[in-house]
């Protein structure tokens, strides 16, 4: 099977045909391996290992950059949710938003009880500011188009499911 890297080389595009071949397979994990769901909770409690540093790192440069160095980064740490599923989040924090009651800033990692395989998202994300006036600021407004079509892709494949992307029913093959 020729993998999404193999193709592209693009690490998002990666990342979306291993997560629609799950859906495919029923399975999850590094070689599509796994089946149970405390095997998949493993595989999540090592995702969240990994993704920590990168997810403090993010919201530092942020609290650095746009607040001042007056946020607080705090990290739940991994957590059964109600519904019998795992999560952690990641929050960033600062004087002004704790006055007003709105949630900080949240990087959220999701394994639902009721979901085949884990997610992230954040506490409000759905639009994204578009203040482009430069070829080179569109240039740099790359990383942003990919997580949006990523996204986009991933929710077209939940209302359906995993057989309206070509590439995974070819992969089928």
């Amino acid at each position: 099977m020729t993998t999404a890297r193999q193709a592209t080389g693009l690490p998002h595009i990666e990342a979306l045909m291993r997560h629609f071949a799950d859906l495919r397979n029923g399975t999850h994990g590094q070689d599509g391996d796994t089946v149970s769901r405390r095997g998949k909770e493993r595989h999540f409690e090592r995702a969240v290992e990994l993704l920590h540093p990168y997810a403090v790192q993010v919201l530092e440069e942020f609290n650095a950059s746009l607040l001042l160095g007056t946020g607080e980064v705090a990290a739940c740490g991994l957590q059964r949710t109600p519904d019998k599923g795992l999560g952690e989040s990641w929050t960033l924090s600062w004087p002004e938003q704790r006055a007003t009651g709105i949630a900080p800033i949240t990087l959220l990692a999701y394994y639902g009880g009721g979901l085949h395989h884990p997610h992230l998202r954040g506490a409000t994300v759905h639009d994204w500011p578009l203040n482009v006036f430069t070829p080179e600021q569109a240039a740099a407004e790359v990383p942003t188009l990919r997580a949006i079509a990523t996204g986009d892709l991933h929710n077209l494949v939940f209302q359906r499911d995993y057989r309206i992307v070509p590439a995974i029913k070819r992969a089928q093959q």
